[in-house]
């Protein structure tokens, strides 16, 4: 008979399994239990149906979403909070396909995350013989992560996974694919032998120590600086290093800007903080160190006017070699895992560090306080209909109160701007649209932050960001989520007042005007309310935390308020022809 005994460990001794049997679906089982995965994200079908059941029925807890795409962003982003490579379960071809984009999002935001997907048979793929969702998916998905692996026999199924484990968490982590015909769950063999083929993943992200020679030429580099800068990415946020990146900020002295998911490793209010005087730190400092951050289009390539014409050094702490010198000269390259080159920074510090000039904080701290300043009325606004200031600034105080709160953010304008207004506190608490600046990860990030962290979440949304996975509600209110969705709704993308001049149809940027999203949660057995002003707003989002019941609030934004693609609209290509 069949093995249906699946164990944190290997399942029995090898006398315990003597003559029975085993199959590939579960060994897959065993195998995921065997290192420590116990939380699944995806869509049941063909040929993954009865694997999702069995899967249940041995304690791993399955989330079943209703779009692919959006499993994958709850398990990429499972990975980003847990270190651990969140898995996103698909049936095959189209569903697959479905959760690519998740998986290439993966890769680029350096989160560890596997995508396993049923498959047809590869006698039929290579001869095109036209199977059921026949694909090659193996080839589609090789471009688009950072590994990828097909199992065919059921005792490599443990050697598969393992390697998959190690491919995305190790170095820089990223996605991964694992390819699982549906032949191989119904593959038969020996249960001792099947549970000796096993592999527990044994120190799946070795620490990568930096060079004693460039963690000294790094400290003498941010030593000589007259307006030294630290910019704190999410990959500093992902290495879990937060008390010695703490320690090491505040013993520099050196003023720091965190990038949106590296919010909260310090608090946004920390007298260190020059997130309020961007524009000056960038363009005045003379050197800068960047910790897990990368000089991407985020940070303008390290060049042009946002930089201004200072001359700069950059420092750059990365575990991946090849990250250095992509777009300026790094003349302090440290390559090493975040944790171990902040505590070899720590050590080679001592005692006598100076702090950085008291000229230069004076500068910033005068810059930031002015731009507090000015910024402070319009967070007052209690207009009806709301702007985006006004609404922010209802929410900025709740997140205040609610430091240990989940806040999921997407949008253009929505994003852009709460990204500046929205203090955080602790780290990893601010989840959002990352390097690719995707639109649609809102509810597979909040479901699955809700599941990893077993605290509430606040999700700020964009009405055209919460189109691409509004379905989720009802995912979110079948498994009892304690989360509070806002839709900043001013009825279109980026405005609601564009018109269409050449014709009857609506602008391409305009929705349905006055769109009550909050029946949709309603429908399904959650709670809708509709906020007109930033009072009623704070009153709705206060009462669904303190509920923690399924909540949805449409916020009436102004339909003119905000802008073309927020702060980044100067990269929608204008045509090079006039109207005359």
């Amino acid at each position: 008979m069949l093995n249906t005994a699946t164990k944190t460990e290997a399942p029995g001794s090898e006398q315990e399994l003597q003559g029975e049997l085993t199959d590939g679906f579960h060994l897959v089982i065993d195998a995921l239990k065997l290192n420590g995965i116990n939380t699944i994200y995806g869509v049941p079908g063909i040929p993954i149906t009865d694997l999702g059941r069995m899967m249940q029925a041995a304690g791993i807890r399955v989330l079943s979403f209703r779009h692919e795409q959006n499993a994958g962003y709850a398990a990429s982003i499972a990975g980003f909070l847990t270190k651990k490579p969140g898995i996103c379960l698909t049936v095959s071809a189209p569903g697959f396909l479905n959760g690519l984009t998740a998986l290439a999002h993966a890769t680029t935001n350096c989160f560890p995350m596997i995508l396993i997907s049923g498959s047809s048979e590869r006698e039929i793929v290579d001869l095109q013989q036209g199977d059921y969702e026949e694909m090659d998916q193996l080839a589609i998905a090789k471009p688009l992560c950072k590994a990828a692996f097909r199992v065919l026999h059921a005792a490599d199924i443990g050697i598969g996974l393992a390697r998959a484990i190690r491919a995305a968490v190790s170095g820089r982590p990223g996605g991964v694919y694992l390819d699982l015909p549906a032949k191989l769950f119904g593959q038969v063999m020996d249960a001792a032998a099947g549970a000796k083929s096993l592999v527990k993943v044994i120190d799946a992200a070795p620490a990568q120590i930096p060079a004693p020679s460039a963690v000294k030429r790094a400290l003498d580099v941010l030593k000589s600086a007259k307006r030294p800068l630290i910019i704190l990415g999410k990959g500093a946020a992902y290495a879990q290093a937060d008390d010695d990146i703490r320690k090491f900020v505040e013993k520099s002295g050196v003023p720091f800007l965190q990038m949106s998911m590296a919010k909260g490793l310090l608090p946004d209010t920390h007298a260190q903080s020059a997130g309020a005087a961007r524009s000056t730190v960038l363009k005045d400092a003379d050197v800068v160190m960047l910790i897990g951050a990368r000089l991407n289009w985020l940070l303008s390539h390290g060049k042009g006017k946002t930089w201004g014409d200072a001359p700069k050094k950059f420092i750059q702490i990365d575990i991946e070699p090849k990250e250095m010198d992509s777009n300026v000269e790094i003349v302090a390259p440290v390559v090493g895992d975040i944790g171990s080159c902040v505590s070899a920074f720590l050590e080679a510090m001592g005692g006598n560090w100076s702090p950085a000039p008291a000229d230069w904080l004076s500068t910033v701290a005068k810059k930031r306080d002015e731009n507090v300043a000015k910024m402070a009325p319009k967070l007052m606004s209690n207009a009806s209909p709301m702007d985006y200031h006004g609404a922010l600034g209802a929410l900025r105080t709740i997140v205040k109160e609610r430091p240990d709160a989940i806040f999921v953010n997407e949008g253009a304008n929505t994003l852009d701007l709460a990204r500046g207004v929205i203090d955080m506190y602790k780290p990893r608490k601010r989840l959002d649209v990352g390097t690719w600046g995707v639109m649609g990860i809102g509810m597979g990030y909040s479901i699955a932050a809700a599941i990893e962290t077993g605290k509430p979440v606040l999700a700020v949304e964009g009405d055209s960001a919460f189109g691409f996975s509004g379905m989720e509600v009802e995912t979110i209110c079948r498994y009892k989520l304690p989360i509070c969705i806002v839709i900043f709704n001013n009825d279109g993308i980026y405005r609601g007042t564009d018109v269409n001049s050449a014709n009857s149809d609506p602008a391409t940027t305009v929705f349905v005007k006055g769109s009550r999203y909050d029946k949709m949660m309603e429908a399904f057995g959650g709670v809708g309310v509709n906020a007109t002003s930033p009072d009623e707003l704070k009153r709705a989002v206060n009462e669904a935390m303190d509920s923690g019941k399924p909540t949805l609030i449409n916020a009436v934004i102004d339909p003119a308020a905000g802008s073309e693609s927020g702060r980044i609209g100067n990269l929608n290509p204008q045509s090079a022809l006039k109207k005359k």
